[in-house]
């Protein structure tokens, strides 16, 4: 973070009210999702600020010099013993590659562990647009556990990951 060294990335999982149009904001910045893959960001932290953890889906946002810079987006998987769903890990355009996605998702495993989770699964699209995703989860010592041809669309392989939090690559 050339120019922001003296700065200091703070996590937390409180939410407020102006973190729904963060969301928005940060996941739609991207560029990697759809109009309605931004909806359905925002819809799951609606529900987690109205209904807290009675909606199954926890956050962790990353802030820096107080602007959200990313988030997680996590919960239990129902029916489970102690598997997890990773929904989102987004990081900011101008945050990329400046290691705040593996600090989120470190975090993001450790409050999993803590929880009594095992397990933690990740999905993204084969499309060559998610490659920087796909070496992401691989980096972080995710494995690929499945892959379902032509889920989203004809040529478009939904490929999950799953990592035990904790371990590493």
């Amino acid at each position: 973070m050339a120019g922001r060294a003296a700065s200091v990335l703070m996590l937390r999982t409180d939410l407020r009210q102006q973190d729904i149009d963060l969301v928005r904001t940060v996941t739609a910045a991207t560029g990697f999702f759809s109009v309605n893959e931004v909806d359905v960001a925002v819809e799951l932290v609606e529900a987690a600020f109205g209904q807290g953890a009675a909606s199954g889906y926890l956050f962790l946002l990353a802030e820096h010099d107080g602007a959200m810079c990313g988030y997680t987006c996590f919960g239990r998987v129902p029916c489970t013993e102690a598997s997890f769903d990773l929904y989102w890990i987004v990081v900011a355009p101008a945050y990329q590659g400046q290691g705040i996605g593996n600090r989120l998702l470190m975090r993001t495993e450790e409050l999993i562990h803590d929880d009594g989770g095992r397990q933690v699964y990740a999905e993204t699209s084969s499309r060559a647009q998610y490659r920087p995703t796909r070496s992401f989860y691989r980096h972080t010592g995710f494995r690929q556990a499945a892959r379902l041809e032509n889920f989203y669309a004809a040529g478009d392989d939904k490929i999950i990951y799953c990592k035990s939090p904790g371990s590493s690559a």
